[in-house]
């Protein structure tokens, strides 16, 4: 049996997205889930806030051509050639955390795949393009597999491209972080036709071979709810503004990723409302730590140790409604 994957997509970017995956990979492993994250946005944000730039360097270095699988371009490469997927050397964040870690070269990955989603609907020599198409599901698995791993936390890039599609049809379930504007909101209306289209293209290409020599993603791409980030007034934002795009959001989700009319005044597809923690993220970041682990020594004192308890509250509150709604609807 896979393990459950769980991505974090939103078309639209500059939403909170990465560190949204960040916080709550954290937040589950101290709930006690084992915990695997593969960064597979080729801007690879989510890795550089969990490594330093010494282990990056490592990891990135063009200068070595052996065969390497310490990023999950690493992995995959072989595949462009005449190899096949290698195994990936997982980073431990800590006991019950493992990253897969992103890699900036994984955008020369976006044309290969383009060809092979094609091909995975031919009639003949169904193996390669399969394996091409599903690669990032069977590294991520094959992480899982390694650590006991009882979730899989993906983050991907804001865009409609061929390497989210190939992340999105190894995904179980969805949540959508947003921001109350127009653009997220525009971003919405793109997102859920798209994600109905890729599923059912998923499913043709999987009815079409009949007796797969490997295991195959089921391609649920099941939206869980959304996370409204940055919720708190902005000086830049007139509170009227903010009001009339979150008051939007319910019934734009409910229609464009649902497929749904909103029949009710509760909102329940919204997950959470987070904050921004500002005088925090520059502090979190500097140490590769989540806003709820900072301490004084970190610079968290005053008025920032009760903001950290108050992250703490917060995330660890998202992330048992995304257990709870995700068990619901298995």
């Amino acid at each position: 049996m896979s393990v459950p994957v769980l991505t974090f997509f939103n078309n639209k970017g500059g939403v909170g997205k990465t560190s949204l995956v960040f916080h709550l990979a954290w937040m589950l492993s101290e709930m006690g889930k084992r915990v695997v994250t593969i960064d597979l946005d080729p801007q690879a944000n989510l890795t550089s806030a969990f490594l330093s730039e010494e282990t990056l360097e490592e990891l990135w270095n063009i200068n070595d051509f052996s065969e390497r699988n310490n990023t999950i371009y690493q992995c995959v490469r072989p595949l462009t050639e005449v190899g096949d997927i290698l195994p990936p050397q997982t980073q431990e964040i800590n006991s019950h955390l493992h990253l897969v870690p992103g890699d900036l070269a994984l955008a020369g990955f976006e044309d290969f795949l383009s060809q092979e989603w094609l091909s995975a609907m031919g009639s003949t020599s169904l193996y390669r393009p399969f394996r091409i198409v599903t690669s990032f599901w069977q590294v991520a698995q094959m992480a899982a597999e390694q650590h006991g791993a009882d979730i899989i936390l993906a983050d991907v890039g804001p865009n409609l491209g061929a390497i989210n599609r190939s992340a999105l049809i190894a995904t179980d379930d969805v949540v959508i972080p947003l921001a109350a504007d127009l653009f997220s909101l525009q971003g919405l209306r793109n997102l859920g036709p798209t994600l109905l289209r890729w599923r059912a293209d998923w499913k043709k290409r999987v009815d079409n071979w009949a007796s797969p020599a490997f295991a195959l993603p089921i391609g649920n791409i099941q939206p869980v709810g959304y996370v409204l980030m940055q919720h708190s007034e902005r000086l830049s934002r007139p509170v009227k503004s903010y009001k009339k795009w979150a008051d939007r959001i319910p019934s734009t989700y409910r229609e464009s990723v649902l497929n749904q009319a909103l029949s009710q005044k509760f909102d329940g597809d919204c997950l959470a409302k987070l904050k921004h923690y500002r005088s925090l993220v520059p502090m979190a970041q500097e140490v590769h730590k989540p806003i709820f682990q900072l301490t004084p020594a970190d610079g968290a004192i005053g008025s920032h140790a009760a903001a950290v308890a108050s992250a703490w509250s917060d995330f660890n509150g998202l992330a048992i409604a995304i257990l709870e709604r995700i068990e619901r609807m298995t």
